[in-house]
């Protein structure tokens, strides 16, 4: 896959490996990534959760070196964990505190003074749309607010590098809409990088421009999403009625390469005859096609097909959910 020419570098590994005991978490990263959005992707136990402990400073590398924001990760993890905003997947709120005094004491933890802490806690709770809600107790929020008052925590301190996990878990489609719409703002309107990682493809393909897809502790993948697409077999997509499971044996009878979804069936492009293939077969079976168009694929598409040819488990992106003990395993 096409890798991203660098222009401002945040974040640069240069052979990066981590080993515990003998296993390999991570197996000579060699990765540079340039501001703005960007998708973290891969299935449980790939190693995405390492690389980000990795470049935070949380854990000793076994060897190679990283840079983030120009500051070395064995040496100076302070310092980048001062620049950078996390937005966990578990609840890291405390259900007694209200959303100012909550959001204040985040930002109290990484040294601001009380003073400066609450200032910026008016200003980011406005920001994820928690202006009239600050002075609740946390007990009271609902998931789509409990969300954003983690976004919240994550940006008093106005991060460089912000990095959201599985930030629209739980969330109905408004709660959804409006925490991708401030991420999308993070980046654009205040110029900061997002790192995302997450199982819903739609919403990564909203807000990032790029992925890095992490598979068994190796970056396989490193491209903008555009460019993904357009190395996709071009497959034509019907809709067809009365027969799809006869439509889709006919269609391979004639060599054709097909995936099925119910009633959506669609073909890869094998010559300029494909689609006349397709109607022929569509006679032959007795089925009407209801519907019919170039297939454009999306993230989630790419994503699945790349692990098929990786040989990897994964049906559904529901296997890249984050497992709940994440945080104490030494293989994700």
């Amino acid at each position: 896959m096409s890798s991203i020419s660098s222009n401002k570098l945040v974040i640069e590994t240069v052979d990066l490996v981590k080993m515990y005991g003998p296993h390999v978490a991570l197996e000579g990263l060699n990765l540079k990534l340039e501001s703005g959005a960007i998708g973290i992707l891969g299935p449980n136990g790939a190693g995405k959760s390492t690389f980000f402990k990795c470049i935070l400073g949380l854990i000793t590398t076994t060897s190679g070196q990283g840079k983030v924001l120009g500051y070395d990760i064995k040496t100076q993890g302070d310092i980048i964990r001062s620049r950078i905003g996390y937005m966990p997947e578990y609840d890291s709120l405390d259900p007694e505190l209200t959303a100012i005094d909550q959001v204040r004491y985040s930002g109290e933890l990484i040294g601001m003074n009380p003073a400066h802490a609450t200032q910026r806690a008016h200003e980011v709770l406005e920001y994820v749309g928690l202006k009239d809600q600050r002075y609740r107790k946390i007990e009271t929020f609902s998931t789509g607010m409990k969300q954003a008052a983690k976004l919240a925590c994550a940006l008093i301190h106005d991060p460089e590098i912000l990095i959201c996990d599985e930030p629209t878990n739980g969330l109905d489609q408004r709660s959804r809409e409006f925490m991708l719409q401030t991420l999308r703002n993070t980046v654009q309107q205040g110029n900061r990088t997002v790192l995302m990682s997450g199982h819903v493809m739609d919403d990564i393909q909203e807000v990032c421009d790029s992925i890095v897809m992490i598979y068994k502790g190796k970056i396989v993948v490193h491209s903008r999403i555009e460019e993904l697409a357009r190395q996709v077999d071009e497959e034509i997509e019907i809709s067809v009625w009365g027969g799809s499971s006869r439509m889709q044996e006919s269609l391979e009878s004639r060599g054709l390469s097909v995936r099925r979804l119910g009633r959506i069936i669609r073909i890869k492009v094998e010559s300029e005859d494909t689609i006349s293939v397709i109607l022929e077969c569509a006679v032959e079976s007795g089925v009407q096609v209801r519907k019919m168009g170039e297939y454009e694929p999306d993230l989630e598409d790419i994503f699945l097909l790349i692990m098929d040819k990786l040989g990897a488990e994964v049906k559904t992106t529901s296997d890249l959910m984050t497992s709940e003990h994440t945080g104490g395993t030494n293989n994700d």
